[in-house]
């Protein structure tokens, strides 16, 4: 639960430094803009976790080929089927117990075991939040505020942190 709210938080940091028009941009014919990812990361989302330990999570409903072609009217919409998404991940997640983690769930009729499936999407969405940062930083440019070290303080960084004592990280801090 840590890391998925991690990515989420992440991702609506880099998205919120960007304009209706910027998460809509596509680099190039062959990518990708913000807005289609997150369609994409909804679509996957409301797929994989409704219903997560009882039917297959390729649903009948979910056209992922058009997840890649329309988009949203603003950006607005677009965080709308963000946080739906996300809400239908943590509802899945949230009651889970450790007795489930061996349970086989299926995936495009492929067995896998409750913690692999939940590694399989974690990787997933962390990929595709990955893909939102970097296009967010190239179209901000010297204006991206940065979502972990500036570049150049990593001395500072460091300095600080190792005059502290030891901590367990906690992935929540600072997010919703």
């Amino acid at each position: 639960l840590k890391l998925f709210r991690y990515y989420k938080g992440l991702g609506e940091k880099a998205i919120a430094q960007l304009s209706d028009e910027e998460v809509m941009r596509k680099p190039n014919a062959e990518s990708n803009s913000i807005a289609l990812i997150v369609h994409h990361l909804s679509g996957n989302m409301l797929s994989r976790f409704s219903d997560f330990l009882t039917t297959d999570g390729e649903k009948p409903w979910r056209n992922r080929e058009q997840e890649f072609e329309v988009a949203y009217p603003d950006k607005a919409t677009m965080m709308t089927t963000w946080d739906q998404g996300w809400a239908c991940v943590f509802a899945a997640l949230e009651p889970l117990k450790d007795s489930d983690l061996p349970t086989i769930i299926y995936i495009r009729n492929e067995g896998q075991t409750v913690l692999e499936a939940l590694q399989r999407q974690l990787a997933h969405y962390a990929s595709h939040v990955g893909q939102i940062i970097y296009q967010a930083k190239i179209i901000k440019g010297e204006a991206f505020k940065s979502l972990s070290i500036p570049k150049g303080d990593s001395a500072a960084f460091n300095k600080d942190k190792f005059s502290q004592g030891k901590e367990r990280k906690h992935f929540t801090e600072g997010l919703k």
